[in-house]
């Protein structure tokens, strides 16, 4: 069959595969596969499970156009515990792994979300929001198309965030439910969040992260709690002075393994790995001499849902496996009590998941690469053997051509090493000239991957050559790189893209010099609006959820007061710093046709952003076009509907076709 090119709407088509959870005695796999609704413009997500022993094909076990997600198996492989939308709101469901019709849990006010099992399999503890006053089981009243508009009254600084939305006053709590009698019972309860963890292996104590400082505005930290169940006593674990979650109990309950910093370079902190003997209370951070973020910062479009499960104990209760982000890959670490620590799955690829069988050491890995959306994969532990157990994109990957990048690494104008990748055009063909895109990551601290990056492909099936690198800032090349871009945006990272390009143009001979073209979002749009304001080497541009002022940005984000202290290193006692680094303070330079993208309910980088940005250029005279798109978060690119997601992406495409 011949192949074509990719498409914007083969999203449609492709799947997306995470979550993997092994049962117990490690002959089923679960997971969660999502795909897009063309009919309803929207996602659905079901469980499917895989057979271990008897192979074949994964098995649909939940059905319909829902989101049905997190499913987490009783301790002894009988049950499933998942969440699910289908009643109108996330519920917490138990479904009997020999079939049947799954039973709805929870009834909650205002949903659940976060099952985890207690040891004996009789209880699910689970998350909750409710405001101070609020009863768990009463029904929300119903909304009428007459009810009279609220005034919304802050008093908080934090009163907004891009996933959530305004604060209604909500607050997470801990509920545990009998599943004999479905009776539920508040377990951490106040006006603080109490974000479950996880449950110990006696059955007595839950642990909880939660900041309990007085002043919330100020402060930045998560501290996790042990708490008795029966006594609801709490006994703080950790020191107070960073940012700490991800917690697992060994399987002997001796020592509780976590992640998370002490926040020296505060959110440029590297996450490290941490195990606390909880008889002796000494702490041991077990990646203390590694220079790598415990977790994954892979910067990527596609994956829904993605869990990175922290740390999982092996059967011994002193063994354990963590992921790291590490040279533009996520490696599989096996580490022990001992020091021991090194590489289980090391390879040029995404690992965003994982599920380990601890009885057989076994793995079950989701794994993407740039041409391979995502798949499950075994690993036998003790032989390295892989086995690809899932095959849900090859139907889209038989039809179509993808761009595979090649690896780079060049020095940077003050000899700093850097790393990226270069991607021919689809069916990029010899002697001949294409135009190249240079692409900038948000963050700024997350990573350009070996991963699958649909947007890349869709520009590569244009025509485009895709150039993108992992400039100062990022993670995966140590603590001292990461926080390199701090007071210093437009300063280094700038020269950095700027030498990236450089590198492209003297040593791949398919590249147009004078058709480039650049984009990024977020970050990325931030150094987008940068670029054009500095340079006319650039022949159009695309800013996506950008930002463009610093002063306006300090008071309209949800992270703005603090992001803008502790990235840019100045306030709004100093605004001729924040001036300095806003790209519209050099608007009257901008020469390039620039396209400004964003969503109209971004609460990270507010819309006003791109609003003050487009009347400064048309002011002007410039170049430059403006769309918004209704109902959509900062997320749109990832997660956004289905058709403005297209639209973006045809939208970047007729951009640079126009002036490329």
């Amino acid at each position: 069959m011949e192949k074509r090119f990719i498409k914007a709407e083969d999203l449609f088509e492709l799947k997306s595969l995470t979550d993997p959870q092994f049962s117990p005695e490690g002959k089923k796999c679960v997971f969660v596969q999502t795909e897009m609704l063309e009919s309803k413009n929207d996602y659905a997500s079901n469980l499917y499970i895989i057979d271990i022993e008897e192979g074949g094909e994964p098995k649909q076990w939940t059905y319909g156009e829902y989101r049905n997600h997190s499913p987490r198996w009783s301790p002894d492989g009988t049950k499933l515990a998942f969440v699910s939308n289908r009643s109108g709101k996330n519920q917490i469901f138990v479904l009997d792994s020999a079939g049947g019709e799954a039973k709805q849990a929870t009834d909650f006010r205002n949903g659940a979300n976060g099952p985890v099992w207690s040891p004996d399999g009789d209880r699910i503890a689970c998350s909750v929001s409710l405001k101070p006053d609020e009863d768990l089981l009463e029904k929300a009243e119903e909304k009428k198309d007459d009810k009279k508009l609220e005034p919304f009254v802050a008093e908080e600084m934090k009163y907004k965030s891009d996933a959530a939305g305004f604060w209604d006053g909500k607050y997470k709590q801990t509920v545990i439910v009998n599943l004999a009698d479905g009776k539920a019972e508040l377990v951490a309860t106040g006006e603080v969040d109490y974000h479950l963890q996880c449950w110990s292996p006696d059955g007595k104590s839950l642990v909880l992260s939660a900041d309990e400082s007085p002043e919330r505005d100020f402060s930045f930290k998560s501290d996790l709690w042990l708490m008795d169940i029966e006594t609801g006593n709490k006994t703080k674990l950790t020191n107070g002075k960073g940012y700490f979650g991800n917690a697992s109990f060994s399987p002997d309950g001796k020592y509780l393994g976590y992640t998370g910093h002490e926040r020296a370079f505060e959110n440029a902190t590297l996450t490290q790995l941490w195990v606390q003997d909880l008889e002796t209370g000494n702490i041991q951070c077990v990646t203390e001499n590694m220079d790598i973020l415990v977790g994954d910062a892979v910067a990527a479009d596609f994956h829904q849902g993605a869990h990175s499960p922290g740390l999982i104990w092996g059967e011994d209760g002193k063994s354990f496996y963590f992921l790291a982000s590490d040279q533009g890959n996520t490696v599989l670490y096996f580490a022990n009590l001992d020091g021991e620590v090194y590489p289980a799955l090391l390879d040029q690829q995404h690992v965003y998941g994982y599920t380990l069988d601890r009885r057989n050491q076994r793995i079950i890995a989701a794994i993407s690469n740039p041409v391979l959306p995502g798949e499950l994969f075994q690993l036998e532990v003790t032989t390295g053997e892989m086995t690809k157990l899932t095959s849900v994109n090859e139907k889209v990957l038989q039809k179509v051509t993808l761009s595979k990048p090649e690896q780079i690494t060049f020095e940077a104008s003050d000899g700093t090493t850097l790393h990226g990748w270069i991607m021919r055009p689809a069916g990029c063909e010899e002697g001949k000239k294409y135009p190249l895109i240079l692409e900038v990551h948000g963050g700024p601290h997350a990573m350009y991957a070996n991963s699958y990056f649909n947007e890349f492909q869709v520009l590569a099936a244009e025509g485009y050559g895709i150039l993108y690198i992992n400039p100062r800032g990022s993670h995966g090349y140590g603590q001292q790189f990461v926080n390199a871009v701090r007071g210093d945006y437009g300063g280094g990272d700038y020269q950095d893209v700027m030498d990236a390009v450089d590198y492209a143009l003297k040593n791949y001979d398919f590249i147009d010099n004078d058709r480039l073209g650049v984009t990024g979002g977020s970050y990325g749009g931030f150094m987008t609006n940068w670029i054009v304001g500095h340079t006319d080497r650039f022949k159009a541009a695309v800013t996506q959820r950008s930002i463009s002022n610093w002063i306006s940005f300090y008071g309209v984000s949800d992270i703005g007061y603090y992001f803008t202290e502790w990235q840019i290193q100045a306030d709004l006692s100093d605004l001729e710093t924040l001036w300095k680094h806003s790209p519209i303070a050099y608007v009257d330079k901008i020469n390039t046709p620039l396209l400004i993208l964003h969503s109209e309910k971004d609460y990270r980088c507010p819309i006003e952003q791109a609003e003050q940005l487009f009347i400064a250029l048309k002011r002007q005279g410039k170049a430059t076009k403006f769309i918004r798109f209704p109902e959509s978060n900062h997320e749109l690119s990832r997660s956004g509907k289905p058709n403005l997601r297209l639209s973006r992406l045809a939208a970047i495409v007729d951009w640079f076709n126009s002036y490329l």
